[in-house]
């Protein structure tokens, strides 16, 4: 979101767990689109309240899986705000080589980048030159 729409929205990234790193192969990715990852920390929403992040905050919440889904709607139901679920694969467990692997990765990214696209329609053009998250 950063790279395309600049600091236009506060976003934050959150999970239902984050007891693992930031993967490989979204990393290496990401980076062909010049989205840089690597100091990306994964967290959860658990994690999100304890750091004083309010999810009644925000405007929007987009659930990338179902237990994301379940999770946002039960977080938030005395706030109002959106939650929108988008049903992007799972590459995880996919590809047997490095190279399916990165296709699968490539596949989610950038069915991500096309759902972002027609939601927040085209990216700010003096953004494209950040390569932040």
């Amino acid at each position: 979101m950063k790279k395309f729409y600049g600091h236009r929205a506060y976003v934050q990234s959150a999970g239902v767990r984050h007891d693992l790193e930031i993967d490989g192969f979204a990393v290496a990715v990401s980076a062909e689109l010049g989205v840089e990852l690597e100091r990306h920390r994964v967290r959860s929403f658990d994690e999100m309240a304890e750091w004083g992040d309010d999810l009644s905050g925000f405007d929007l919440i987009v659930a990338l899986s179902p237990a994301s889904q379940r999770r946002a709607l039960d977080l938030t139901r005395h706030a109002h705000l959106e939650i929108e679920y988008w049903p992007i694969i799972d590459p995880t467990g996919l590809g047997e080589t490095r190279e399916a692997k990165l296709a699968s990765y490539r596949q989610a990214r950038d069915q991500i980048h096309k759902r972002i696209l027609e939601r927040f329609g085209p990216p700010d053009a003096d953004s494209l030159g950040d390569s932040n998250e």
